[in-house]
């Protein structure tokens, strides 16, 4: 009876125990085969880690910089001594100068070297490392702006072009391709013979609102080697300058609200092209003159031969004065080639003037000679007088040596046509009275203001050409 009871007592607790055990299998199997799958995804994302490179590249330079660490909105050693900032450039090309703007543009390498200890890291290559521009962002970099700059922009073709190099002692290299449009304040008082000196002046920023404001005090801007920190390539050239020098220099600037502040000033000399300028301006300018002193060679009466002479050169010495005065800024005094093209045209138009005083005086002259010989009221010689104020022809006593000619050539055909013996001896003798009666008008209707002004006119344009390039070349 009791070994019934027992029987029947084990086989209750087998009943309710064993499905507990077998859910308790269940649940100490589940996790196990959890966690094995678990392990396997982790292993598979590590691999896949380890072929992408641009995600382990990000994590090393943080962990390996410790930007994270420090707070880059201050700059190095805050509340010391000033940061010392090297400079040195590389220029490219100088792009273009403008006279009438008054501007140039350059296009050059700005790199700057200095030492933040917050860098630093450790290494036992002694390697430095190169990053982007990515990195510049969220970093302590120097405000350096262009003093004067109009245009600035860094060049982001095919990517920023900035680089930025980190030394294991913490040196910092940060290099930039930009390009500048700068004023140059011109001086044209001896343009085009003229030389510019043009700078483009560096400094730290002086803005109210920006928090990297840095003076001297916190910022010490200094060319890295002196005047060999400026470099320049050797192909450098301009369609109308030569750049004679560069050079660099320092000084401070100060300002009133905010201090004093370090500068540096990238200088350069221009020394125009003159050729240009002396095919299209002093060349012409030298033709008109000369060629307003022909009208001295043509016969005073020859009215619309030397008027319009001399109207032409004026009109174009004219054209070629607005032509250099249109390419030029509107400046308020004199220059170089205003002083030739103004002296030039002074010659041609006293060429007009001084036809217009002999044309005054001979009519004076040629009246009072008909006056004296009391011819005024006859046909002919009133015909003599419209003839030599209009179309040229010579007045009547200069008719009266021309028919003297005509009759004795007319004897000397008929010379010819009776045979005379003489006949050579007397052709030739009368070939010569007809050129030296033909000489003799020519000279008796030269004025002497044409004479004088045959010589004095050219002796005079040459000393002032002598005293004007001795003066300005």
């Amino acid at each position: 009876m009791i070994l019934a009871f027992h029987l029947v007592f084990f086989a209750y607790i087998l009943i309710i125990l064993m499905p507990n055990a077998f859910a308790a299998a269940d649940i100490k199997e589940t996790p196990q085969w959890c966690f094995s799958s678990m392990k396997q995804n982790s292993k598979q994302e590590t691999r896949r880690r380890k072929d992408d490179s641009t995600k382990v590249w990000p994590l090393k330079y943080k962990q390996l910089l410790q930007i994270e660490d420090h707070d880059f909105a201050m700059r190095p050693g805050f509340g010391g001594s000033p940061v010392p900032v090297a400079i040195d450039v590389q220029v490219e090309s100088i792009d273009s100068i403008s006279e009438v703007n008054m501007d140039f543009t350059m296009t050059f390498y700005l790199r700057h070297y200095w030492k933040d200890e917050r860098l630093s890291f450790p290494s036992t290559t002694n390697k430095s490392m190169t990053f982007d521009h990515r990195l510049i962002k969220k970093i302590w970099v120097p405000d350096i702006f262009f003093v004067h700059s109009k245009r600035s922009f860094i060049h982001d073709t095919t990517m920023e072009n900035i680089m930025l190099r980190v030394y294991p002692d913490g040196n910092v290299l940060f290099s930039l391709r930009v390009t500048v449009s700068a004023m140059c304040f011109m001086d044209f008082s001896r343009f085009p013979l003229d030389r510019q000196n043009c700078s483009l002046e560096l400094e730290s920023c002086k803005s109210y609102f920006r928090w990297n404001a840095y003076n001297d005090e916190d910022l010490m801007l200094y060319w890295k080697h002196g005047n060999k920190s400026l470099n320049t390539e050797e192909h450098i050239s301009l369609s109308q300058f030569f750049v004679e020098e560069f050079s660099a220099s320092s000084g401070l600037a100060f300002y009133s609200s905010t201090g004093w502040y370090n500068r540096l000033f990238i200088n350069f000399v221009l020394r125009r092209r003159i050729f240009f300028f002396v095919l299209q301006t002093y060349f012409p300018a030298m033709l008109m003159v000369m060629l307003s002193w022909v009208s001295f060679w043509i016969d005073r009466r020859a009215v619309p031969a030397r008027v319009s002479l001399g109207i032409t050169t004026v009109l174009t010495m004219s054209t070629i004065t607005t032509s250099v005065s249109a390419s030029m800024p509107q400046v308020s005094y004199v220059k170089a080639v205003d002083v030739y093209l103004w002296v030039s045209s002074t010659f041609v138009f006293l060429s007009v003037i001084e036809y217009a005083a002999v044309n005054y005086l001979t009519t004076v002259e040629e009246w009072k000679r008909f006056k004296k010989r009391g011819q005024i009221s006859g046909m002919y010689n009133i015909n003599a007088v419209q003839a030599m104020a209009f179309d040229g022809c010579y007045h009547d006593s200069d008719m009266d040596q021309t028919s003297f000619s005509l009759h004795s050539e007319e004897d000397s055909m008929r010379g010819k046509s009776t045979g005379s013996p003489s006949t050579d001896s007397s052709q030739i003798k009368r070939r010569k009275s007809l050129g030296g009666h033909v000489g003799r008008i020519i000279l008796e209707n030269n004025h002497v203001i044409d004479t004088y002004s045959r010589i004095l006119f050219p002796i005079v344009y040459i000393i002032f050409n002598l005293f004007y390039w001795g003066i300005y070349v």
